[in-house]
């Protein structure tokens, strides 16, 4: 498998084990689901991702709320750690869930992303280890962001204080003699303000998270416009690299259509693996966790090392990102 570490003994053991999951049709839609998970788990024990070449950064956004962003950001980092990367998330998001979902400190007073983006402190003065998650890292937000929009207004440089701050720190880690990261992924709000900004202007690579049901590319074209207005204007190296579809219900006529009209757009985009509509994924933050570390051998714990196995195991190739004309057209 291509980003695993090639054992011999193990392949041939792994494809015995494959061979004796019985083969079972949709008509029985719960023994299918099982034997597919069984699978999955078969394909995933163990696996190493390949490093890439140098640290890449993902923004991940999507102007439309509830679409599983957070989630996203905190499980997808969890499952490249766990395949043996070194990854930083960044809590851009004043609600500071995904600080919560990573069982990270983050009351008031405690160093954070605000600190960084309005105070200038170093993010190595900052980040946190995730106790849950080994060679897993997180600059947490606290509520202090809330009111780092107004206050981002009157600062010089005010789009850059991000990218700054994270090429300060990766070239402090390498004065330090510190491993480099593989991945960054930075999660921030569902609007476009500032702190968005900065989230779009830091990074080279877009994630959008997209919900298998009714509107789903609602809003769409707008998010692919205005990553077009910061292209031209402070990151032309910012490109949407990975489209990932979340809520994923294959039993339903409404998700599968969904999942089918977002591939045909953006065939490049979209990974093969989807995230299913998953209770365990919904609990997981409420005990202070990703689900990777609450039910690893849940159906969405599976679906998100799978997304993160594909994710690793394509190259950052900048692609030219759908003009705002185009997406209107598309998303009609």
């Amino acid at each position: 498998m291509a980003g695993q570490k090639v054992t011999g003994p193990d392949d041939a053991r792994r494809a015995a084990l494959l061979r004796s999951v019985p083969e079972v049709d949709e008509s029985t839609p719960l023994a299918a689901q099982l034997a597919e998970d069984a699978r999955r788990r078969i394909r995933l024990q163990g696996a190493r991702f390949a490093k890439p070449a140098a640290t890449r950064i993902f923004t991940i956004a999507n102007q439309k709320g509830g679409v599983g962003k957070t989630t996203t950001t905190v499980n997808v980092a969890a499952a490249l750690a766990h395949g043996g990367l070194k990854v930083l998330v960044i809590d851009n998001d004043p609600q500071g869930n995904a600080s919560t979902a990573l069982g990270i400190d983050h009351h008031a007073g405690v160093a954070s992303t605000y600190d960084v983006i309005i105070e200038g402190t170093p993010i190595a003065e900052v980040v946190q280890e995730c106790e849950a998650v080994p060679d897993l890292l997180v600059v947490p937000a606290t509520i202090d962001l809330s009111g780092a929009e107004i206050e981002l207004v009157s600062k010089v440089a005010r789009e850059n204080r991000l990218r700054n701050a994270v090429e300060s720190y990766l070239s402090w880690r390498a004065e330090q003699g510190l491993e480099r990261l593989d991945y960054i992924l930075i999660d921030c709000p569902p609007s476009l303000g500032l702190l968005t900004i900065n989230a779009f202007v830091a990074a080279r690579e877009v994630m959008i998270p997209i919900q298998c049901e009714y509107y789903a590319l609602e809003g769409l074209s707008q998010l692919l416009s205005n990553i077009e207005l910061i292209r031209g204007h402070l990151n032309p190296d910012l490109h949407v690299s990975t489209i990932l579809l979340t809520m994923f219900d294959k039993r339903t006529n409404l998700a599968r259509e969904v999942a089918d009209e977002v591939r045909e757009h953006f065939p490049t985009e979209t990974l093969e693996a989807s995230i299913p509509r998953s209770v365990r994924i919904s609990e997981a933050p409420s005990y202070g966790q990703t689900v990777l570390t609450y039910d690893p051998g849940s159906s969405g714990a599976l679906a998100y090392m799978e997304a993160a196995q594909e994710v690793a195991q394509r190259a950052d190739k900048p692609t030219t990102t759908t003009t705002p004309a185009a997406a209107e057209e598309e998303t009609r």
